[in-house]
């Protein structure tokens, strides 16, 4: 996020430094620059770096703060991670450190390779599940709320065959009948996405905590679902408000 990372330079003789993560600098230097900062880990160590926080637990638990020290100038720690980044197959990957680690140490302990994938899928698994569970249901009262438009409104305007032929054999253009009806639906529609996107809103933060990388009021989200009943709604108007516009007005009369 700021400065630099390690480099070969960064060796036990030279200066001690490290690197923050952004909760840290917050903490520590709040409204200031931390690059160039020092710190007393180790009876002193310049900051020469900022990276953004890291869920290291769990995808919703966010980070406190933290600091990474370049191997080169820690002497303390036990075991080590390493981390590769590669195009190459994980198989393929695990063999070549192996080989490059060989020549530093033989007698190395190189226990198990995990792609980061794994370690990501492992951790979410449990909300990926019930995040599809919960996506399955909203996918269906998704459909049955469009249905439930197109019903009622396709409904209505049936029930309204007379008035258009009335309208049609004083004058009134099919065009008109149609631009008429659609408006009316709209404005039938509109009324209840806002109320229903009010009532979403407010309910929405109970799933606040399954979420990751959204967030509970997404308006992307809100205005997705809002286009689409919007779209399923004018349809609905304008299929049987245009197939009444064509029936003859003296037929439309007769029908009681």
């Amino acid at each position: 996020m700021a400065g630099r990372t390690f480099t070969e330079r960064d060796r036990a003789e030279s200066e001690p430094v490290v690197m923050i993560n952004e909760s840290a600098a917050r903490t520590l230097w709040p409204g200031q620059n931390a690059v160039g900062q020092i710190i007393t880990q180790d009876h002193g160590r310049r900051v020469v770096g900022v990276l953004a926080d890291v869920r290291h637990k769990a995808l919703e638990e966010t980070g406190g703060g933290e600091m990474y020290l370049p191997i080169r100038q820690t002497f303390d720690y036990g075991e080590v991670d390493l981390v590769v980044r590669t195009a190459l197959p994980p198989e393929a990957a695990a063999n070549a450190v192996r080989a490059a680690l060989r020549p530093l140490d033989p007698n190395m302990p190189l226990r198990e390779f995990r792609p980061l994938r794994n370690l990501v899928d492992q951790a979410s698994s449990p909300r990926r599940f019930l995040v599809w569970l919960l996506g399955g249901f909203a996918g269906f009262a998704l459909l049955l709320a469009s249905l439930g438009i197109y019903a009622v409104i396709s409904y209505s305007v049936s029930q309204r065959v007379q008035e258009i032929g009335i309208r049609m054999a004083l004058g009134a253009s099919a065009g008109n009948l149609q631009r008429g009806i659609l408006r009316q639906t709209l404005v039938l529609t509109g009324i209840g996405l806002v109320l229903g996107l009010i009532a979403s809103r407010a309910l929405a933060g109970a799933i606040g905590s399954l979420l990751f990388g959204v967030t509970a009021g997404d308006p992307w989200t809100f205005v997705g679902m809002g286009v689409l009943l919007i779209v399923v709604a004018v349809v609905a108007g304008y299929v049987p408000a245009r197939r009444a516009s064509r029936v003859d007005p003296m037929v439309a009369l007769r029908t009681s």
